[in-house]
């Protein structure tokens, strides 16, 4: 995702001088980003972006006001997280990747995975994961298949997925198996191909 793309997905916007007039305040104003980001969802809609799946209209605006930062870009996303409703959380950790922040924002991650609201989780598990260590990335995938969240989600699967996660979803199919519980298909599948590519032994059935 790049700013680029997010202000040509947002050219149709019901208050497009409104937006344009919150973007210049919090370039010049950093902390005038706290009166406009909450209205974001009321000035922008909520409805989602045909030119940018995955992505509503004050998800993408909220990305462009915190982009649109010049400084003290840690200190603000800390503080939008923290006291934002799940649509503000959201729009925070979509924006992680364009903000020059290194792995600051992992923390943020850290708690949106703990949460049992599928959209943070599955918010947290994109391009900005990438920050994640090995050990709390898979822990992160596991959660995705607790609480439902499609793999589809995970930035980067199919390359960071390796012998520790198949052993650790072997471990929880058979689990399920006991249980009489069926495992979600796109965990099935991953850990299908895993075993198919000879990392970790083929499950006993």
């Amino acid at each position: 995702m790049t700013v680029e793309k997010l202000r040509a997905a947002l050219r149709g916007v019901p208050d497009p001088d409104w937006l344009a007039t919150a973007l210049d305040r919090i370039a010049a104003e950093p902390t005038a980003i706290a009166r406009y980001f909450p209205a974001a969802r009321r000035r922008c809609s909520r409805h989602d972006l045909p030119d940018l799946p995955g992505w509503s209209a004050d998800e993408a605006a909220r990305a462009l006001m915190l982009a649109s930062l010049r400084t003290d870009h840690v200190g603000q996303v800390e503080t939008l997280y923290r006291t934002g409703d799940a649509a503000e959380k959201r729009a925070v950790l979509k924006a992680l990747p364009l903000l020059p922040i290194g792995a600051a924002g992992v923390p943020l991650l850290l708690d949106a995975i703990r949460t049992n609201d599928t959209r943070l989780v599955a918010a947290a598990l994109g391009p900005y994961a990438r920050h994640l260590d090995p050990s709390a990335w898979r822990q992160a995938v596991l959660k995705c298949v607790f609480v439902g969240v499609p793999l589809a989600a995970v930035a980067d699967l199919d390359d960071r997925a390796d012998a520790e996660l198949g052993t650790m979803l072997a471990a929880l199919a058979d689990e399920r198996r006991a249980a009489g519980r069926a495992m979600p298909a796109d965990a099935t599948e991953l850990l299908d191909r895993l075993t198919a590519a000879g990392q970790l032994q083929p499950r006993e059935v």
